[in-house]
């Protein structure tokens, strides 16, 4: 059975979005959600390392859980570092590798047209659902 990642999906090693079976649409799951793009622009305005605790005070409304299972995600594909010194309590440290890095750019331009666009959207939204409550 084809699965995701297998040769026969992405023989190029490069992805396909519109094949169904293609690990391009687990990742863009990952690099797409709130927390993913608010952990890799926190940590590219830093212009280094963050704490853990610094990375969840800026990243308002994520629960520590939340924050650990998004970090560990980045971590495991590569796209940030984590550094733990060996204090009490232990001080854990992330950073955007060299990858993680070519995606600053992508989702600052996410971020600036959803910022740009949300009145509108919005806007849509509500007459949208006024016109089915008519």
């Amino acid at each position: 059975m084809r699965t995701p990642g297998h040769p026969e999906v992405t023989p190029s090693r490069r992805g396909d979005l519109f094949d169904s079976l293609c690990p391009t649409r687990l990742l863009l799951d990952r690099v797409g959600s709130r927390w993913t793009t608010m952990a890799v622009l926190s940590l590219a305005a830093a212009g280094g390392e963050l704490r853990f605790s610094e990375l969840k005070r800026q990243m308002s409304g994520v629960s520590q859980k939340m924050l650990a299972q998004t970090l560990k995600a980045l971590e495991r594909d590569g796209l940030v570092t984590r550094r733990v010194e060996a204090t009490k309590p232990p001080r854990v440290y992330y950073g955007l590798t060299d990858l993680g890095g070519t995606l600053v750019l992508p989702l600052q331009a996410l971020r600036e047209w959803a910022e740009q666009y949300i009145p509108r959207i919005q806007d849509n939204g509500c007459a949208f659902d006024a016109a089915q409550h008519s």
